[in-house]
């Protein structure tokens, strides 16, 4: 695969002279591909029923006529103030029940009948117009899902579907009680009908009530997508995708993207390091304005497995971002880094957001490949140079990768309704386990808990931390693989109804172990392990006679074995992975990377990037500071 550039832009946001010129100068840069459109309803539909494609038509021939393919986004990530009277009950609300006012974007509820319809049909109307345009290479449908906590709407029409999801899922009212443990606290319902929302509750609401509620919005969002898929899908033949966010878990992303055919990311390296990784100061302050090493890597492993390894990076961070807490520009060479860093992935495309940095609005200090006055900015001479090795590179052929990740967004609804510690936290416990393993020089790849024994068995380390509740289906998969594979901590200890697993979990083939009693860890309570590291945050007692590997200071067993079944009684902090891994791992060959160094391995190309802002020396030879090197395989 000979991977491409693209870039984001707004025709209706610049005077129509400038359109021609910007796409000249597009194509002169080396990008291929310009997504546009995807919050422009207000620009196409100013009033129920009075549209103005004319405009659009003339954007799509101008930048098709350049030599561009067009990405064409449905709007309905951004409804027109008319809306809001044609359908006053379609806004979002809060958990506190407040509405998500209009004068800014994603203000809809997806359970809203009527703007649903809405949506559709827009589609529908674009794809009437433009489905069969040549210049057309791809749709987007609607922006980040899920973004400024939006996948959960506490609204009325939330409310009723919601109650109507119930009764299919559960049939019957005395079914639902008794799923849902409702002994409990006098907790019991008569009928779907006095269900409502778990809000404004004087403490905790059910867990099981609360887990019910992020399936259904999981289930919400995957539905609202298909309306725009079903509508869009008989009138073109061009794929049809949608650009996820980072650390964005409210909804299943393996789910929604059976109903599409490339999976897209919106990439933010710097934001992401002071907004959605748990770090130190010192480890944030080291990659101020790299982004973190692997953070970026683990979201393109995730997104690649969602759609048969098609995917994309639809908004690359070109310069400094505006919603941050903190938003500093990249180091030299760090735009660069990023692109390269995606295409080692598996990225078709990479395209930077956006063409021009904008004079107005709520981005306006969010960086472009050009600054305001229509001057280069750091970020384009870097695309720059990245098309032109583009031209020179051989064909990048991904390969399985030696160890296998399983991924669970609904482990992660699970932890977040029931955390028993502050920062117990899915995602960290994971990514955790993902940084180890990179820093030990692996590559991996990430896959769902609907992975078969067929899908894992040319895997060499199999790893799921922290997977509530496995399928059986996969219990049983792994146990009939020789590899070795890693489970917990925290893991098969719940049911789907998210009462306690007895008999006691794990419950794992052929290992005596039961967790009898579960902790919480404070920051300053770490549990030593022998011989080196320990656990924190989380730490579990054993019970049972299965074959101890490792074990705390106190003599407590940390790593369990059972033939080639392995499992884990608490969070490991870094040194101990690092040792639980080389335990595992003793098949696949590690390779300690100097901090801040990283490697990703393809079938034909060997990959090394350097997020320090300082020059490394590996494998004798010197990588400068936001810089990567390649190497092609023979």
């Amino acid at each position: 695969m000979i991977p491409r550039l693209g870039v984001c832009y707004y025709p209706e946001h610049w005077p129509e002279a400038y359109w021609a010129k910007d796409a000249a100068a597009m194509v002169d840069a080396g990008i291929t591909w310009v997504r546009i459109g995807e919050f422009a309803w207000a620009h196409l539909e100013p009033n129920p029923g009075q549209f103005q494609f004319e405009w659009l038509d003339r954007a799509i021939d101008t930048l098709g006529g350049a030599g561009l393919k067009v990405v064409l986004g449905t709007p309905s990530a951004t409804p027109p103030r008319w809306m809001l009277e044609r359908f006053p009950d379609m806004l979002a609300k809060d958990a506190q029940g407040n509405p998500r006012s209009f004068g800014s974007r994603r203000h809809y509820c997806p359970s809203n009948a009527g703007y649903r319809a809405a949506a559709a049909e827009m589609a529908a109307v674009l794809g009437e117009r433009y489905g069969q345009n040549s210049f057309i290479g791809a749709w987007q449908i609607d922006n980040e899902y899920g973004c400024h906590d939006t996948a959960l709407s506490y609204s009325d029409a939330a409310r009723d579907a919601f109650r109507n999801w119930l009764a299919e899922r559960y049939v019957s009212v005395a079914a639902l009680n008794a799923a849902w443990g409702n002994a409990f606290w006098s907790m019991a319902y008569n009928s779907f009908d006095e269900i409502g929302l778990p809000q404004h509750t004087v403490t905790q609401a059910n867990p099981a009530h609360e887990m019910a509620f992020r399936r259904f919005s999981s289930d919400q969002t995957r539905h609202w997508n298909a309306v725009q898929v079903a509508a869009l899908r008989p009138l073109t033949d061009a794929p049809l995708l949608h650009n996820y966010m980072g650390r964005e878990l409210a909804f299943d992303h393996f789910a929604l993207a059976r109903d599409l055919d490339i999976a897209t990311w919106d990439s933010y390296p710097i934001g992401f390091l002071s907004d959605r990784i748990d770090a130190t100061a010192a480890h944030k302050k080291a990659y101020l304005r790299q982004g973190d090493p692997d953070c970026q890597a683990f979201h393109h492993d995730l997104y690649r497995a969602l759609n048969k390894g098609r995917w994309w990076v639809m908004e690359q961070q070109p310069g400094p971002v505006n919603w941050a807490p903190y938003n500093p520009a990249p180091l030299p060479g760090m735009v660069r880094l990023w692109t390269w860093e995606a295409f080692a992935h598996g990225a078709e495309v990479v395209s930077y957001f956006r063409w021009r940095q904008l004079p107005f609005g709520q981005e306006q200090m969010h960086a472009g490949l050009n600054r305001p006055d229509d001057t280069p900015a750091q970020g384009l001479e870097e695309a720059r140079r990245v098309a032109q090795e583009i031209k020179g590179m051989s064909a990048i052929k991904q390969t399985k990768a030696p160890v296998a990740l399983l991924f669970d967004y609904a482990s992660a609804w699970s932890w977040e309704v029931l955390p028993q510690g502050r920062d117990f936290s899915y995602f960290n416990l994971v990514f955790d386990c993902y940084r180890a393993l990179r820093a030990l020089g692996l590559s991996i790849d990430i896959l769902p808990l609907s992975a078969c024994a067929e899908d894992l068995e040319a895997y060499r380390l199999i790893l799921a931390p922290g997977v509530a509740c496995f399928p059986p289906e996969l219990t049983q998969a792994l146990a009939a693989l020789s590899a070795p594979c890693l489970i917990g901590p925290r893991s098969n200890l719940m049911t789907e109804e998210m009462s306690t697993a007895v008999p006691l979990g794990p419950n794992l083939p052929g290992m005596d172990a039961r967790v009898v009693l579960v902790e919480s860890l404070p920051p300053d309570g770490a549990l030593p392990v022998r011989a080196g590291g320990a656990l924190h945050r989380w730490a579990e007692q054993i019970e049972g006679e299965a074959e101890v590997c490792l074990s705390r200071a106190d003599g407590a067993p940390v790593l369990l074995r059972a033939a080639h079944l392995h499992y884990l009684t608490g969070w490991p902090d870094a040194t101990l992975w690092t040792r639980v891994i080389e335990v595992l791992g003793a098949d696949v060959p590690l390779t300690p990377l100097p901090p801040g160094l990283r490697l990703r391995d393809t079938a034909t190309h060997r990959f090394v990037f350097n997020y320090n802002s300082h020059a490394v020396t590996w494998d004798g030879q010197e990588i400068g500071p936001a810089a990567l090197t390649w190497t092609p395989l023979s």
